[in-house]
């Protein structure tokens, strides 16, 4: 009963696709991103294969934080190489002893933040994507569709609780 319920749980999560029960019958399945439901793509009674595509939500906001994120890594590489090239130019005056160690210091410490600034760009910018890839539903296994709760226009909280979008049924093997 408890690897049952474990099932449900990584459903409900978005993960079925990493475990399922031998036991379980259904599984309730719902997207990891928040949004609104703008397509079902199957129906009840329908048999699907594993990694067929269920359901998607609308992306316009999803789509708009990836370009957000992809101008921020761009501003972020362009700082960085901006950066980089200040820190090698204060390490040359210093090597000449035409600057003081507090310039090359200083350089340098811009260098890290800027190098910090871009991984931090670059997180944002696949977290951002991934969110874009997990507005599309996927059965995690081949099996048949038991129900549809969750039908277009239908909004889909990301939280502790999300309601079930798509019950699917374990194909008979």
């Amino acid at each position: 009963m408890k690897q049952h319920t474990a099932g449900r749980t990584l459903a409900a999560l978005g993960l079925a696709a990493l475990a399922l029960p031998a036991a379980a019958a259904s599984v309730e399945l719902t997207t990891r991103v928040s949004g609104v439901v703008e397509a079902v793509l199957v129906r009840p009674g329908q048999r699907v294969q594993k990694g067929a595509p269920l359901l998607r939500l609308d992306r316009t906001v999803l789509r708009a934080r990836v370009a957000e994120a992809e101008a921020e890594y761009a501003r972020a590489e362009a700082d960085e190489a901006d950066a980089k090239r200040e820190a090698v130019r204060a390490q040359e005056l210093f090597d000449r002893t035409v600057s003081s160690t507090t310039e090359l210091e200083a350089a340098t410490l811009r260098h890290a933040r800027a190098r910090a600034a871009l991984a931090a760009a670059e997180a944002r910018r696949t977290i951002a994507r991934k969110d874009l890839s997990d507005a599309e539903l996927r059965a995690p296994f081949a099996g048949i569709v038991k129900a549809i709760p969750g039908g277009p226009g239908s909004v889909v909280t990301a939280d502790c609780q999300p309601k079930p979008l798509v019950i699917l049924e374990a194909a008979e093997r």
